[in-house]
């Protein structure tokens, strides 16, 4: 069996795979990253490991991890399934490449549009040769509402919620109007904008916020929630059979 490890900003997330299936999946703070990969790790016979760390990790915490795992880094220098056209290679976060792995070895002749929402939402393009281009970063549905309590003095910090209608009766309900309906309507026209150039393209949607938004999405899209690890063990497949 395979594991997984995605460490995000606040949280890490693990998934054990056998083949090409999920078995389970393990979400918890990035700082109890040692004592839950130890408690997997004894629960399933883990033969190969990768990690990619959106967070920094020291040397010496993979020093560790590889203590007990055949473990892969995920960096600009693994080997990956898609040819790599980004102008900035070294600065490609590694989850990003892992969507980018996703849609490259999904084997479709269609392009790639995979949408990232997150901390951050994230934008990234494959096309049917497998060129990775590029794409868009933009602030996520929780940074929008903080910043709206950040930078000014009376707003309040809300927390996310589906608006009732996209007139705003007070001021809840204006900030959920406009943080909501400003990120859907945002979506959607990035999609329309690839849809204008790109005809065949196939759209997909992951990330925390996937479920609260793929629902209020006009255009059609696949959600997937496990996409980055789904990307992940695709690229240490990948390495797996190309050493």
């Amino acid at each position: 069996m395979d594991l997984i490890i995605d460490v995000g900003n606040t949280r890490a997330k693990c998934a054990v795979f056998e083949k090409d299936t999920i078995k389970d999946v393990f979400v918890f703070k990035k700082e109890e990253i040692f004592l839950e990969v130890k408690k997997i790790s004894k629960k399933y016979q883990i033969e190969q490991a990768i990690i990619s760390a959106v967070a920094t990790l020291e040397e010496s915490e993979i020093a560790k991890l590889k203590e007990n795992l055949h473990l892969i880094e995920l960096n600009h220098e693994t080997k990956i399934p898609f040819i790599n056209l980004y102008e900035t290679p070294k600065t490609l976060g590694v989850d990003r490449i892992a969507l980018a792995s996703y849609a490259a070895c999904t084997k479709k002749e269609t392009n790639f549009l995979l949408i990232d929402a997150g901390t951050c939402v994230t934008y990234d393009f494959v096309n049917k040769e497998n060129e990775y281009l590029g794409g868009a970063i933009s602030p996520g549905l929780k940074m929008r509402y903080q910043s709206l309590n950040n930078y000014t003095s009376k707003l309040p910090l809300l927390n996310s919620e589906e608006p009732s209608h996209f007139i705003g009766k007070n001021t809840k309900d204006c900030i959920h109007s406009g943080i909501v309906n400003g990120l859907c309507n945002e979506i959607d026209g990035v999609i329309n904008q690839y849809k204008r150039k790109y005809e065949d393209l196939t759209v997909v949607l992951t990330g925390g916020d996937t479920i609260f938004l793929a629902k209020q999405l006009k255009n059609d899209i696949f959600a997937n929630p496990n996409l980055v690890l789904e990307g992940l063990h695709k690229i240490l497949t990948y390495n797996r059979t190309n050493d």
